[in-house]
Protein backbone atom coordinates (compact mmCIF):
# COMPACT_ATOMS: atom_id res chain seq x y z
CA UNK A 1 0.00 0.00 0.00
CA UNK A 2 3.01 2.16 0.95
CA UNK A 3 4.05 2.08 -2.54
CA UNK A 4 0.80 2.09 -4.09
CA UNK A 5 0.20 5.70 -2.00
CA UNK A 6 3.67 7.16 -3.02
CA UNK A 7 3.62 6.36 -6.40
CA UNK A 8 0.35 7.84 -6.79
CA UNK A 9 1.35 11.32 -4.88
CA UNK A 10 4.34 11.61 -6.96
CA UNK A 11 2.10 11.31 -10.18
CA UNK A 12 -0.23 13.96 -8.66
CA UNK A 13 2.64 16.05 -8.01
CA UNK A 14 3.80 17.00 -11.14
CA UNK A 15 0.50 16.48 -13.23
CA UNK A 16 -0.87 19.36 -10.20
CA UNK A 17 2.22 21.61 -11.13
CA UNK A 18 1.28 21.11 -15.05
CA UNK A 19 -2.22 22.15 -14.41
CA UNK A 20 -1.26 25.53 -12.24
CA UNK A 21 0.67 26.56 -15.42
CA UNK A 22 -1.87 28.89 -16.88
CA UNK A 23 -2.72 30.21 -13.45
CA UNK A 24 1.31 31.07 -12.96
CA UNK A 25 0.69 33.07 -16.52
CA UNK A 26 -2.60 34.59 -14.75
CA UNK A 27 0.01 35.86 -11.77
CA UNK A 28 2.95 37.33 -14.48
CA UNK A 29 0.37 39.38 -16.00
CA UNK A 30 -1.24 40.70 -13.04
CA UNK A 31 2.79 41.86 -11.94
CA UNK A 32 3.33 43.37 -15.25
CA UNK A 33 0.45 45.73 -14.82
CA UNK A 34 1.65 46.90 -11.27
CA UNK A 35 -1.21 44.76 -9.59
CA UNK A 36 1.47 42.95 -7.05
CA UNK A 37 -1.82 42.11 -3.96
CA UNK A 38 -4.09 40.42 -6.70
CA UNK A 39 -0.90 38.61 -7.87
CA UNK A 40 0.21 38.24 -4.26
CA UNK A 41 -3.05 36.44 -3.15
CA UNK A 42 -3.43 34.20 -6.21
CA UNK A 43 -0.03 33.17 -5.59
CA UNK A 44 -1.03 32.24 -2.01
CA UNK A 45 -4.36 30.97 -2.37
CA UNK A 46 -2.63 28.67 -4.95
CA UNK A 47 0.36 27.47 -3.15
CA UNK A 48 -1.99 26.78 0.36
CA UNK A 49 -4.44 25.04 -1.95
CA UNK A 50 -1.48 22.87 -3.64
CA UNK A 51 0.05 21.79 -0.48
CA UNK A 52 -3.03 20.83 1.43
CA UNK A 53 -3.68 18.65 -0.90
CA UNK A 54 -0.05 17.24 -0.98
CA UNK A 55 -0.60 16.49 2.96
CA UNK A 56 -3.68 14.92 2.40
CA UNK A 57 -2.93 12.90 -0.04
CA UNK A 58 -0.30 11.60 1.80
CA UNK A 59 -2.25 10.36 4.43
CA UNK A 60 -0.42 13.22 7.04
CA UNK A 61 -3.21 14.54 9.44
CA UNK A 62 -1.87 18.03 11.03
CA UNK A 63 -2.87 19.43 14.52
CA UNK A 64 -1.96 22.47 15.03
CA UNK A 65 -1.58 24.61 18.37
CA UNK A 66 -0.96 28.34 19.18
CA UNK A 67 -2.32 29.40 15.69
CA UNK A 68 -3.48 32.35 17.55
CA UNK A 69 0.33 33.45 18.52
CA UNK A 70 0.88 33.95 14.16
CA UNK A 71 0.87 37.72 13.33
CA UNK A 72 -1.05 39.41 10.22
CA UNK A 73 -0.16 42.69 10.49
CA UNK A 74 3.63 42.61 10.57
CA UNK A 75 6.25 40.85 8.82
CA UNK A 76 7.92 37.74 10.30
CA UNK A 77 10.98 35.27 9.86
CA UNK A 78 9.60 32.30 10.68
CA UNK A 79 12.12 30.04 12.15
CA UNK A 80 11.58 25.96 11.98
CA UNK A 81 13.18 22.83 12.96
CA UNK A 82 13.23 20.91 10.00
CA UNK A 83 12.50 17.12 10.34
CA UNK A 84 11.36 16.45 6.69
CA UNK A 85 10.50 16.91 3.37
CA UNK A 86 6.82 17.50 4.49
CA UNK A 87 7.61 20.45 6.30
CA UNK A 88 7.19 23.09 3.87
CA UNK A 89 3.85 22.04 2.35
CA UNK A 90 2.87 21.72 5.83
CA UNK A 91 3.79 24.84 6.57
CA UNK A 92 2.52 26.50 3.28
CA UNK A 93 -1.19 24.71 4.29
CA UNK A 94 -1.44 25.18 7.51
CA UNK A 95 0.20 28.37 9.15
CA UNK A 96 -2.36 30.76 6.66
CA UNK A 97 0.29 32.99 5.91
CA UNK A 98 1.29 33.87 2.71
CA UNK A 99 5.77 33.65 3.05
CA UNK A 100 8.20 32.82 0.79
CA UNK A 101 11.75 30.19 2.03
CA UNK A 102 15.70 30.17 2.20
CA UNK A 103 16.19 27.62 -0.37
CA UNK A 104 19.06 26.43 -1.94
CA UNK A 105 20.53 27.14 -4.89
CA UNK A 106 19.84 23.70 -6.64
CA UNK A 107 16.29 23.90 -6.49
CA UNK A 108 16.31 26.31 -9.28
CA UNK A 109 17.14 24.13 -11.69
CA UNK A 110 13.36 22.30 -10.66
CA UNK A 111 10.96 23.17 -14.04
CA UNK A 112 7.60 25.21 -12.59
CA UNK A 113 8.66 24.65 -8.89
CA UNK A 114 11.37 27.67 -9.49
CA UNK A 115 8.86 29.65 -11.41
CA UNK A 116 6.37 29.33 -7.98
CA UNK A 117 8.91 29.71 -5.74
CA UNK A 118 10.00 32.72 -7.64
CA UNK A 119 6.53 33.98 -7.16
CA UNK A 120 6.40 33.45 -3.22
CA UNK A 121 9.35 35.77 -3.25
CA UNK A 122 11.48 32.62 -2.25
CA UNK A 123 15.50 33.60 -2.10
CA UNK A 124 17.94 31.14 -3.08
CA UNK A 125 21.25 30.34 -1.18
CA UNK A 126 24.45 28.92 -2.43
CA UNK A 127 25.88 28.09 1.07
CA UNK A 128 29.58 26.82 -0.38
CA UNK A 129 29.76 30.48 -2.34
CA UNK A 130 30.57 33.14 0.56
CA UNK A 131 29.55 36.20 -1.64
CA UNK A 132 26.33 34.88 -2.42
CA UNK A 133 25.35 34.17 0.88
CA UNK A 134 25.81 37.33 1.87
CA UNK A 135 23.71 38.58 -1.31
CA UNK A 136 20.92 36.38 -0.26
CA UNK A 137 21.04 37.28 3.12
CA UNK A 138 20.55 40.95 2.26
CA UNK A 139 17.67 40.15 -0.36
CA UNK A 140 15.95 38.34 2.26
CA UNK A 141 16.70 41.86 4.58
CA UNK A 142 14.77 43.68 1.84
CA UNK A 143 12.38 41.35 1.39
CA UNK A 144 11.10 41.28 5.00
CA UNK A 145 11.53 45.16 5.29
CA UNK A 146 9.37 45.37 2.27
CA UNK A 147 6.42 43.16 4.75
CA UNK A 148 6.64 40.01 2.91
CA UNK A 149 7.04 36.84 5.46
CA UNK A 150 10.05 34.23 4.93
CA UNK A 151 10.78 30.68 6.57
CA UNK A 152 14.17 29.76 7.63
CA UNK A 153 15.18 26.30 8.37
CA UNK A 154 18.51 26.82 10.75
CA UNK A 155 19.63 23.16 11.06
CA UNK A 156 20.74 23.10 7.25
CA UNK A 157 19.49 19.49 6.78
CA UNK A 158 16.87 17.35 7.85
CA UNK A 159 16.93 15.65 10.97
CA UNK A 160 15.20 13.30 10.13
CA UNK A 161 13.52 12.45 13.65
CA UNK A 162 16.77 12.74 15.55
CA UNK A 163 17.45 15.52 17.90
CA UNK A 164 16.95 19.14 16.63
CA UNK A 165 20.41 20.29 15.02
CA UNK A 166 22.76 23.36 16.13
CA UNK A 167 20.80 26.34 14.87
CA UNK A 168 23.59 28.36 12.16
CA UNK A 169 23.91 31.98 13.44
CA UNK A 170 23.96 33.33 10.22
CA UNK A 171 19.96 32.47 9.39
CA UNK A 172 19.20 35.26 12.35
CA UNK A 173 21.25 37.91 10.28
CA UNK A 174 18.01 38.19 8.36
CA UNK A 175 15.73 39.14 11.55
CA UNK A 176 18.67 41.22 13.16
CA UNK A 177 19.53 43.60 9.78
CA UNK A 178 15.87 43.78 9.76
CA UNK A 179 14.31 44.23 12.47
CA UNK A 180 11.55 41.51 12.01
CA UNK A 181 9.96 39.74 14.64
CA UNK A 182 11.06 36.04 15.06
CA UNK A 183 8.22 33.40 14.90
CA UNK A 184 9.16 30.02 16.33
CA UNK A 185 7.67 27.10 14.96
CA UNK A 186 8.47 23.18 16.20
CA UNK A 187 7.40 20.44 13.52
CA UNK A 188 6.55 16.96 15.07
CA UNK A 189 6.56 14.21 13.45
CA UNK A 190 6.81 14.97 9.74
CA UNK A 191 9.50 12.79 9.31
CA UNK A 192 7.29 10.01 10.05
CA UNK A 193 5.30 10.47 6.45
CA UNK A 194 8.48 9.69 4.20
CA UNK A 195 11.96 9.31 5.53
CA UNK A 196 11.23 7.00 8.39
CA UNK A 197 9.83 4.47 6.10
CA UNK A 198 12.83 4.50 3.79
CA UNK A 199 11.13 7.10 1.79
CA UNK A 200 7.91 5.45 1.15
CA UNK A 201 4.45 7.38 2.30
CA UNK A 202 2.87 6.31 5.50
CA UNK A 203 -0.49 8.22 7.13
CA UNK A 204 1.24 9.56 10.52
CA UNK A 205 0.09 12.62 13.28
CA UNK A 206 2.22 15.52 13.13
CA UNK A 207 1.89 18.53 15.20
CA UNK A 208 2.89 21.87 14.73
CA UNK A 209 3.65 24.52 17.93
CA UNK A 210 3.55 27.97 16.82
CA UNK A 211 4.83 29.87 19.81
CA UNK A 212 5.33 33.46 20.54
CA UNK A 213 7.09 36.04 18.53
CA UNK A 214 10.36 37.12 19.85
CA UNK A 215 10.78 40.27 20.19
CA UNK A 216 13.97 40.88 22.44
CA UNK A 217 16.41 41.95 19.31
CA UNK A 218 14.43 44.47 18.46
CA UNK A 219 14.86 46.59 21.91
CA UNK A 220 18.80 44.66 22.53
CA UNK A 221 20.63 46.04 19.40
CA UNK A 222 23.70 44.48 21.01
CA UNK A 223 22.20 40.67 21.06
CA UNK A 224 24.83 38.84 18.29
CA UNK A 225 23.51 35.85 16.15
CA UNK A 226 24.64 33.60 18.46
CA UNK A 227 22.72 35.07 21.28
CA UNK A 228 19.67 34.77 19.61
CA UNK A 229 20.10 31.50 17.92
CA UNK A 230 20.87 29.57 20.56
CA UNK A 231 17.57 30.99 22.23
CA UNK A 232 15.09 30.22 19.42
CA UNK A 233 16.73 26.96 18.95
CA UNK A 234 16.13 25.93 23.00
CA UNK A 235 12.24 27.19 22.37
CA UNK A 236 11.91 25.50 19.21
CA UNK A 237 13.26 21.88 20.50
CA UNK A 238 11.13 22.63 23.81
CA UNK A 239 8.03 21.66 22.08
CA UNK A 240 8.95 18.53 20.34
CA UNK A 241 7.53 15.60 22.26
CA UNK A 242 11.03 13.88 23.34
CA UNK A 243 9.08 10.06 23.52
CA UNK A 244 8.29 10.41 19.52
CA UNK A 245 12.20 11.68 18.92
CA UNK A 246 14.65 8.95 18.37
CA UNK A 247 18.11 9.37 19.46
CA UNK A 248 19.68 8.83 16.50
CA UNK A 249 18.46 10.17 12.75
CA UNK A 250 16.69 7.53 10.83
Amino acid sequence: MSIIRTLIWFAYFWLYLLKTIPVLRRVRKLRAEGREEEADRNVHKEAEKWAQSLVRLSGARIHVEGKANVPHDEPVLIVCNHQGNFDIPIILGYLGLKTGFISKKEVKKLPIIASWMEELRCVFMDRKDRRQSIKAILDGVRQLKNGHNLVVFPEGTRSKGGPVRRFKQGSFKLALKSGAAILPVTIDGSYKIMEANKNLMKPADVKVTVSEPIRIHQSQKDMDTIQIANSVQEQIAAKLDKSSVTKESV
